[in-house]
């Protein structure tokens, strides 16, 4: 039955897998993953098998102003904190416990989402919402309005920002030739690349390179 908590709630998986369903999201949860709910999330469990998970409320006051649901990889920061997480509860220490929720709970505003953080490694490439919304587990419908929330922009206009700066730096810092720039941008000619550039910066990429070398 779908049900909403008044505080966030981190799940680490260890053993067996759980299907998590919110308003606009489904995620298949396994021990290689953890996934974090925040307060007034919608959602509901399901399993069809075995589990076992450690799950950390964490009260509203240890949160951010501003939290999104969080699914990630647990690589070695992660996978050392479930450890600490499962040696203070068995220990029940309660001091050292607290400490490390909020240590957890400071981390959800350094976290870049995953496909975030797939678009700074491929802004060069032609990427499709259907695969940055996979990437989140959220239906495409959804993706762009979430995505604006967490960054302030449009997918097109975050990418647009991060190849013009890739673009910048290029021309200031190296001798490559506008089309070897337009390449390594994402753009198929020079032609196409100038005109872009110009419309963004008022300024051609041959001015903009002499401009900022004297």
């Amino acid at each position: 039955m779908s049900h909403q908590h008044a505080y966030g709630q981190f799940l680490f998986p260890l053993q067996g897998s759980l299907d998590i369903e919110t308003d606009h999201q489904h995620v298949h949860l396994t021990p290689d993953y953890c996934f974090y709910l925040p307060p007034g999330f919608n959602h509901d469990y399901r399993s069809d098998d075995r589990n076992e998970f450690l799950i950390l409320d964490i009260p509203v006051l240890y949160l951010p102003d501003r939290t999104d649901t969080m699914y990630t990889r647990l690589d070695e920061q992660w996978s050392a904190i479930r450890y600490l997480l499962l040696e203070e509860a068995g220990q029940q220490k309660a001091e050292s416990l607290s400490h490390l929720t909020r240590y957890v709970s400071g981390k959800l505003q350094l976290q870049r989402p995953a496909s975030v953080e797939y678009l700074h490694s491929h802004f060069r490439e032609p990427v499709r919402l259907e695969t940055l919304a996979a990437m989140e587990h959220y239906h495409p419908a959804y993706y762009s309005a979430w995505f604006k929330k967490q960054t302030g922009k449009t997918v097109k206009a975050y990418v647009s920002d991060l190849r013009l700066k890739e673009a910048q730096s290029l021309l200031k810092e190296s001798s490559w030739t506008i089309g070897k720039i337009s390449e390594e941008t994402g753009f198929e000619n020079a032609s196409s690349f100038t005109r872009w550039f110009a419309g963004q910066t008022g300024f051609t990429p041959k001015q903009y390179r002499q401009l900022k070398n004297g």
